[in-house]
């Protein structure tokens, strides 16, 4: 079942939205070597705390912390712990904010210092698909058109695009109907309509598309363990287009 929202709904979600992309930015500002992912996790509970929202992830199926910190080969689903960031490492956020019954997503890779000009590309690439893919959500289009274009845009630039996760609808539960893949075809897929809510997340690897799951049961890897990236924005299909919730106004 897909729920489309209603303008209050939507507005509720803007201000989860919000609390999201304001505990990324506060993430951005404390990524430094010497840091660790445990105290990232800190800084991002008590600041959606503080806002009067929940953490969306925090015992979302049985997962113990508020953001997932995936480092590196890590791909997504990172837990939280001691491991202290280092020069030329890069992390994934991801975070999310359940406010007045809806939630907020979004994810940010971070470079940790200074880092190879590739990591960064990879960075640059992940973060501007979503932004090809964003070109397509609108009235009337299909999801496969959001999907073709991240698919094509990430290997133009001669990365992959992981196969195994993908995004989602969002709103009332964190993930609800449709699924929204990275790759596919055009025309494909449903027809979006006005007041459909998603979240858009680009996985991107440097080396293959193959992934792993490691035997803590959530956090997954490259297959060959090269770098991967994520970027994600809850995006609302409106009339006039699409609007990110979860990038600061």
């Amino acid at each position: 079942m897909i729920y489309l929202k209603s303008d209050q709904e939507i507005e509720i979600m803007r201000k989860a939205g919000q609390i999201v992309a304001e505990a990324l930015l506060l993430i951005e500002e404390a990524i430094r070597p010497g840091i660790t992912t445990k105290e990232l996790d800190r800084i991002a509970e008590e600041y959606i705390i503080r806002c009067g929202a929940r953490p969306s992830f925090k015992g979302y199926h049985g997962f113990p912390a508020t953001i997932c910190a995936s480092v590196n080969e890590e791909v997504v689903h990172g837990i939280p712990g001691e491991r202290v960031l280092k020069e030329g490492d890069i992390i994934s956020v991801d975070c999310g904010a359940f406010y007045q019954g809806f939630h907020g997503d979004a994810a940010r890779t971070f470079p940790v210092g200074k880092v190879a000009p590739e990591a960064q590309r990879l960075i640059d690439v992940t973060r501007e698909s979503f932004f090809e893919g964003l070109k397509y959500a609108k009235v009337g289009n299909r999801l496969g058109d959001i999907s073709a274009a991240i698919q094509e845009y990430v290997e133009k630039n001669n990365f992959s695009v992981v196969r195994d996760y993908v995004g989602h609808g969002i709103g009332r539960e964190m993930h609800e109907q449709p699924a929204v893949p990275n790759y596919g075809k055009s025309g494909r897929g449903i027809k979006l309509q006005r007041g459909l809510v998603l979240a858009i997340e680009p996985m991107v690897n440097m080396g293959t598309f193959a992934v792993k799951e490691l035997d803590d049961g959530w956090t997954v890897v490259t297959y060959d363990g090269k770098l991967s990236a994520h970027y994600e924005n809850t995006v609302a299909i409106l009339d006039n287009g699409p609007e990110i919730l979860t990038i600061k106004k």
